[in-house]
């Protein structure tokens, strides 16, 4: 379960350069309930570049000192993290697969929240 979340702490911010690139101008001539489409922007090539070269760069800290999980993630796991973020990840593997699917944005108590999903094909859907 940590490590699912170490992995989302990863990935907000990338996902987040998503939210980061819609054109303000359109947002205001538009209205902010509606639901309307969103377009994946490329992440560029030297934005990758970059963000590996940062990973590379982490300044690590001192071992825990406790062989379990109780001072937060342990060093080891996070090492190994980064290590597959900066170098073994697929980003454009992944980039592909979201503009796979439709994706749409709305705003709600002026948060901009952009979801992304399909239609059910189940003749009963449920909500989560």
């Amino acid at each position: 379960m940590k490590t699912t979340s170490v992995l989302l702490a990863f990935a907000t911010p990338i996902i987040s350069l998503f939210a980061a690139h819609a054109s303000a101008a359109a947002e205001a001539a538009q209205d902010q309930t509606a639901i309307r489409p969103f377009k994946i922007p490329v992440v560029s090539q030297t934005a990758l570049d970059d963000l590996r070269r940062r990973i590379a760069a982490t300044r690590w800290p001192e071992k825990e000192t406790v062989a379990d999980d109780s001072q937060g993630v342990q060093l080891a796991t996070m090492q190994k993290l980064a290590s597959y973020w900066g170098k073994s990840y697929d980003w454009r593997k992944c980039e592909a697969k979201l503009k796979a699917l439709p994706h749409f944005v709305t705003n709600s108590r002026a948060s901009r929240l952009p979801p992304a999903g399909t239609r059910s094909t189940s003749p009963a859907p449920r909500s989560s």
